[in-house]
Formats: C-alpha cells, structure tokens, sequence
C-alpha cells in the first residue's frame, strides 16, 4: 500500500472525516495518514485499541515512536497515559495489553541510521517552556538528532505562527484549532508539509496544542 509517500507534496488528513479501518487484530483499528507497505510497512498511523486488546509481541525492525492521545497504552513493560512520548529504537520489542482502552500517533519505520536513544516523557508532568524566538510560544522539546526535531508546542490565540521549512513540516492538532491556507485544522488533524513550503498557522480565538516535527524529510528522501 502507498498512501501520501511523495514527501514533495502538501499532505493532510482530518479526523473527522475519516473511518476508522480494521486490523488484522480484531481490537484494534487504525486510521492511516501515510503508508509505504503492507503489514509491515514505514508508516504514520492512528491506532486505536479497544478495551482488553492485545496484541502479539513484536520487534520494532524500523523503530517506533508514538504520543498516547487517549486513554492509557500498556505493555509488559507499564503503563502510558495520556501525553506520554516514546521512542523504541529499532530492535526493541514489546507486546501491548491495553485494558482501558486508548488511541495513539504510532510512526514505524522512520529512525535514522544511528539514533538508537530510547525515550521516555510524561509530557504531563513537564513544564513548558517560552520559545526565545517566537513571542507568547510554548514548547517541550521531546527528541533532536541530528536535523530532526520534535515537540509539543502551545501557540496563543488570536496569533499568527510563521514557520520556514528547510527540513519538513509535520503536524498534528492536540487542542484547539489553526488554519493554513485557507484552511481549518482541528483536534487530531493531520498536516505535512514538504520542504520550502513555509507554514503560515493562523489561531483564532482559541489557542492551539500540537505535536509538530521538522528536519525529518532530508533524511526520509534520500537512500538510507
């Protein structure tokens, strides 16, 4: 399966207008935002795991990161709630057991050669802190290497963030709502942005929560 794999294009998805789609466990669903490959594919992915879903014990041959949007994921190795960011570098493995039920961004595939730090945040209990550059944002950085950067940033209402990109955009919606271009992204929408395409977010009256990475297309469009 191909889904969004031309990192030259402007790439969105939002949440309210998609369906969720089966697994091959019966538990757990998933809406895919971008997609290279069957069952074992490099992708970014809603996961959505019912209560009492498990799932079999796998490795991570391409490494895994994921931010627990909803509810509590659980493994063997304990329990995530809601905010927590992990890295499992590639080789790792671990078998979910989510007895609440919850939902999570999961990208598979996508490490770099050499970034083998696993990570661990309960983005819950850190403070933000302001950004030096950008007046009234926030941010929690979660992970760099190289030229790839993840956060959590704030933006404030009634506020315009302007965003150059040499590396790629990608965003998803946490809280609140911004637009770019014309137009409107909500709660757990999805927007990626190739390189040279600037971001323009656009709050209104509302302030805006987002995962956001950059950097992470240079490496993602050249041979690994």
């Amino acid at each position: 399966m191909k889904l969004n794999t031309d990192f030259s294009k402007h790439a969105d998805a939002f949440f309210s207008q998609s369906t969720w789609v089966p697994s091959p466990i019966k538990e757990v669903s998933r809406k895919m935002l971008e997609r290279d490959g069957g069952e074992i594919a490099t992708a970014t992915t809603l996961v959505n795991y019912e209560p009492n879903s498990y799932f079999s014990s796998h490795v991570h041959t391409g490494g895994e990161e994921f931010l627990v949007l909803e509810g509590v994921f659980a493994d063997e190795h304990g329990d995530y709630p809601v905010g927590t960011y992990m890295r499992n570098p590639v080789g790792s493995s671990h078998a979910p057991a989510v007895k609440k039920g919850c939902m999570i961004l999961v990208k598979l595939g996508q490490y770099q050669k050499g970034d083998h730090t696993p990570v661990h945040i309960d983005t819950q209990a850190h403070t933000f802190i302001m950004d030096p550059i950008r007046a009234g944002v926030t941010f929690l950085k979660l992970h760099t290497f190289k030229n790839e950067i993840v956060h959590l940033e704030e933006w404030p209402k009634n506020h315009t963030i302007e965003l150059d990109n040499q590396g790629g955009i990608e965003i998803l919606v946490l809280e609140g709502e911004f637009s770019h271009d014309n137009t409107s992204y909500q709660k757990f929408d999805w927007l990626r942005l190739p390189i040279g395409h600037s971001l323009h977010a656009v709050m209104n009256n509302k302030h805006c929560k987002v995962w956001i990475k950059t950097g992470h297309h240079l490496h993602q469009i050249q041979p690994k």
